[in-house]
């Protein structure tokens, strides 16, 4: 057999009347979109239900497949002791999906979760589709910190896995959308929050996956979503497959988005398989990007090219412009799948010009910092990158002279130094920006400190 439906849903545990006591008829819509669509999901008669869930064990490249038999949860932790779930795992179709997608090249497996307690995002549907059947199984698969790609074609794996045992499977993508749509609301207000919501429901009606595969980050990261990951993980288990596609309901009156959706498989479509499409438009997307490279990043790129292929610097391009002779302090920083790959500066020049700067730093970045191993050869066409050149830091008397949007800072005590780049994000205030510094240069937060403050020209 095959995925026979998905069902994206939301997890609020307010929705379980011993936890919401009487809030829960605030989201009757979603209530009554969540018990038609686990009604709809019974009547299927899976074997198996497939849970993806934002809250289960999670790592930055490995997908976590629960182990062993059963496993259980309570909502406890959300005043409400009494009520738990129990689930009984479909062991043997875990370990096929496992070896799918070790097959496919995916890190995926049961690494770091034996006798974990159910989650609420697995708990929650659990319990709706509970009041229809309890007669099947369940594979609770977790996130990563893997692109929107490897989500998909894990999502592949869990399908293949299906099929190769014959299994009669739901897939219920368990994630809530934006927390971020009102002032009031818990998590307060950003404006891509709205923006987000309408999109993503709007690609999920739809069936565009390879639009939901394709969602800005800059739109979704401030929009703090918890569900995206999983839903492209859905999507990747319906490739290839036409569906019938009903938007069940969506509210968000406590400032969170709580959307249901339905998705019924009713034959094969080769035209929906959305990898090759997914990769040609990011293919695409990076020569644009890398058309549009000014002088600073291209030599940025050229440096990392060029020592990860072959262990040696190149010797500096001719024709830079005339500022690259001049001597200042250089960032590199790199980028892969919008997450931080490396970043390596100099505050004060330590090179003759700006154009060594960058090709030294350049080379710190990808191959000796710290936090990260050093970049790949098969990782090159992924990253993307940016420099900041900084201005001569200049003493100030405390944060009232400081711009978290318009100015870095450096704090200095007793020998130790810490920076920060200016208009980063989720770097809102002066005293975060010194606060972040401090941790960044090893300072405790009573000791006497220095400030300079700089600018920044920023290339990308």
């Amino acid at each position: 057999m095959s995925i026979l439906a998905a069902y994206v849903v939301p997890h609020p545990p307010l929705i379980i009347p011993e936890v919401g006591r009487g809030e829960e008829k605030k989201i009757q819509l979603t209530v009554n979109a969540y018990e038609r669509a686990m009604k709809e999901a019974a009547e299927l008669a899976p074997d198996t239900v497939i849970i993806a869930s934002p809250h289960t064990v999670m790592y930055a490249d490995y997908f976590h497949i629960a182990p062993g038999e059963t496993a259980s949860g309570s909502f406890a932790q959300f005043g409400a002791e009494g009520v738990t779930v129990t689930a009984h795992y479909d062991s043997v179709l875990a370990k096929e999906v496992e070896m799918e997608a070790a097959e496919a090249g995916i890190e995926a497996g049961p690494v770091g979760g034996r006798n974990a307690a159910l989650d609420h995002a697995v708990m929650i549907p659990l319990r709706f589709l509970y009041a229809h059947t309890r007669d099947f199984r369940v594979v609770r698969l977790g996130i990563s910190g893997l692109s929107p790609l490897d989500h998909y074609n894990f999502g592949k794996c869990v399908a293949r896995a299906v099929n190769t045992l014959g299994r009669r499977a739901v897939f219920i993508a368990s994630g809530d959308l934006s927390h971020k749509l009102t002032p009031e609301g818990p998590y307060g207000f950003a404006p891509e929050g709205p923006r987000f919501d309408k999109a993503c429901m709007k690609y999920l009606e739809e069936g565009d996956f390879l639009k939901l595969l394709r969602m800005e980050r800059s739109i979704y990261e401030p929009a703090a979503e918890c569900g995206l990951r999983t839903f492209w993980m859905m999507a990747g288990a319906l490739d290839g497959q036409a569906l019938k596609i009903k938007k069940l309901s969506y509210q968000g009156p406590f400032g969170v988005g709580y959307g249901v959706v339905s998705c019924k498989v009713t034959r094969e479509d080769v035209r929906r398989s959305f990898t090759e499409r997914y990769e040609m438009l990011e293919r695409r997307a990076r020569e644009e990007r890398r058309a549009a490279e000014d002088d600073y990043v291209q030599l940025a790129r050229h440096a990392i090219e060029t020592i990860v292929r072959t262990g040696k610097l190149p010797e500096r391009p001719q024709g830079l412009p005339s500022e690259m002779a001049e001597r200042a302090g250089v960032f590199v920083s790199l980028k892969k799948d919008g997450e931080l790959r490396g970043c390596i500066g100099t505050f004060e020049p330590m090179a003759k010009n700006i154009a060594e700067e960058i090709m030294q730093n350049a080379a710190s970045a990808a191959l000796r910092d710290p936090r990260f191993p050093p970049v790949r050869e098969d990782e090159l066409d992924e990253i993307i990158y940016s420099v900041d050149v900084l201005t001569e830091p200049e003493l100030v008397r405390g944060a009232d002279e400081l711009d978290a949007r318009r100015y870095g800072v450096i704090v200095e005590s007793r020998g130790r130094k810490g920076l920060l780049l200016p208009d980063l994000a989720g770097v809102d205030t002066a005293e975060e920006q010194l606060r972040i510094a401090r941790k960044k240069g090893g300072i405790p937060e009573d000791a006497a400190i220095r400030i300079w403050r700089f600018e920044v020209t920023r290339h990308t």
